[in-house]
């Protein structure tokens, strides 16, 4: 029986990724085509973008991500939510579904993932340990871009006649190429981001979290003996089970699980590496000294930008997701009544994904000597590395690892689910048949993705992800100036209530 489901898997496999590859091949040479820096070196032009709009974001709010840091740990902790309970000109109740807290945790679902574990091995394997400080510089400066989409999303939703709210660059790019006499173009924009996201919902948010999830499951969990061994479509029925159960309910259930999941499974995974860390306490100032003598040659560069940036964007639904324009949909639900709050609110993400998860993964990497430098590999083999990495100092850990990283597949999952929904919504409306009919197919991907290979399938998925980027980017730098207004707005309510309090 397991012999006829093999050559059913395989041949299914063989078929689809036949079919998307050649139909979609040149979908994703145009969007990854590389920029030649040398010989050997080439950066895709997307890259570019990502990188030179987070820099021109932050110069432009003059270092935003810094000097309101702390403002906006204090707006998650409620420090300023006598402001949103201020009646002003006629205001009606609180607009929102979810606190900042719970935006914070559902975006953040969707971010941290597979990206700081595979991702990070697969960075420093191309460009040495020197690659870490470059994930950091891009953690900083995605920020900027992050502040930039948020505030819109919140600034240009929509309340449906439910209370449902509907936001994300779908509709701050139509509305804002509006205000600028572009109707059509922004409506075409907006459709084009809509259909990219949903194809990398279903993809890269979907199929290949729940894929390597299985795959480090099976590595660990199950014995080459047992009859589970390979079925991975039992492990997509059970996914898709729960993914389904929470899904069903919308954001705020979506919310409610990600405010617990979230802080659950960040800190299972940090415990485990903390404590490899404390174990090699005396490593770790060495290790500082490594990252940064490596940082400034060729492969460091190249491992920070390309590995972080691309292989750990590719799989895992990319590093931080700054610029990409995602995470505002999550944010766009929130209850306030100032756009930029939430906007310094949603800096944290990269913060927390790229500057603290990645480095941490990194040190182990670099203390425990699971690095080659120069090596290629995929992101399975980085999960293993990881997992070697903790196996060094506590034989059980990889297990600890296990468990967080299917709680990472969750959770973005559940949180991809709610873009691809949104966009959908965008495209064909709002009713609850076209709702139910988005999840259902998408928990129908989980299965396909936890029993598939589907390489093709995945890449071109996730290059729809990155894809979001072109009309995202061109979104906010068109409406750079209103968030500029929305920040302004925000600190002279929070300089008129720290002057009465």
């Amino acid at each position: 029986m397991s012999f006829l489901l093999s050559i059913v898997q395989q041949t299914f496999d063989d078929s689809l990724n036949k079919a998307f590859g050649n139909a979609t091949g040149w979908f994703v040479d145009a969007v990854l085509t590389e920029i030649p820096v040398t010989e050997a070196i080439g950066i895709p032009w997307v890259l570019v973008i990502l990188f030179g709009g987070a820099l021109y974001f932050t110069l432009y709010f003059k270092g935003v991500n810094i000097r309101n840091f702390f403002t906006a740990i204090q707006v998650v902790y409620g420090r300023y939510d006598a402001l949103e309970n201020q009646k002003e000109d006629n205001q009606k109740s609180l607009v929102g579904e979810v606190t900042h807290f719970q935006a914070l945790t559902t975006a953040v679902s969707a971010t941290v993932g597979l990206g700081n574990i595979a991702g990070v091995a697969i960075a420093l394997s191309l460009g040495g340990p020197g690659a870490t400080l470059w994930m950091v510089f891009i953690g900083l400066l995605g920020m900027s871009s992050k502040f930039v989409e948020c505030t819109l999303g919140v600034k240009y939703r929509e309340v449906g006649v439910d209370g449902k709210i509907f936001g994300g660059p779908m509709y701050y790019i139509r509305k804002g190429f509006e205000e600028k006499g572009f109707n059509k173009l922004g409506k075409f924009m907006a459709a084009l981001f809509a259909i990219m996201c949903m194809g990398g919902s279903l993809g890269g948010g979907n199929m290949f979290q729940i894929n390597q999830a299985y795959k480090l499951f099976e590595h660990v969990i199950i014995p080459k003996t047992s009859f589970l061994h390979g079925q991975g479509w039992i492990f997509g029925v059970i996914m898709a089970i729960l993914v389904g159960i929470v899904i069903i309910g919308g954001i705020k259930k979506i919310a409610s699980v990600t405010d617990k999941i979230v802080p659950l499974m960040v800190i299972i995974y940090l415990i485990a590496i903390l404590t490899i860390l404390c174990m090699n306490i005396a490593e770790i100032p060495n290790a500082f000294v490594i990252i940064w003598k490596g940082a400034f040659n060729a492969e460091g560069v190249l491992g920070g930008c390309v590995g972080v940036l691309i292989q750990g964007f590719r799989r895992g639904a990319f590093s931080n997701e700054a610029g990409i324009g995602s995470s505002s949909i999550a944010h766009s639900a929130v209850k306030t009544k100032f756009p930029a709050s939430e906007g310094l609110v949603a800096m944290l993400e990269p913060f927390i994904d790229t500057v603290v998860v990645c480095t941490m993964t990194a040190l182990v990497l670099i203390i425990t000597g699971q690095i080659e430098t120069g090596a290629e590999i995929n992101s399975e083999q980085g999960v293993l590395l990881t997992s070697a990495a903790l196996e060094s100092g506590i034989s059980w850990f990889p297990y600890l690892l296990t468990i967080a990283v299917v709680l990472f597949a969750f959770s973005s999952m559940i949180s991809w689910s709610y873009y691809g929904y949104q966009s959908c919504s965008y495209l064909f409306g709002k009713s609850k048949g076209i709702e139910y009919t988005y999840k259902i197919i998408f928990c129908c991907f989980t299965v396909v993705g936890a029993a598939s290979t589907l390489t093709s399938v995945t890449d071109f998925s996730d290059t729809m992800i990155f894809a979001m980027m072109i009309p995202n980017m061109i979104g906010l730098f068109l409406l750079r100036n209103k968030v500029l207004e929305e920040l302004k707005r925000y600190q002279n309510k929070i300089a008129e209530f720290l002057a009465l309090n």
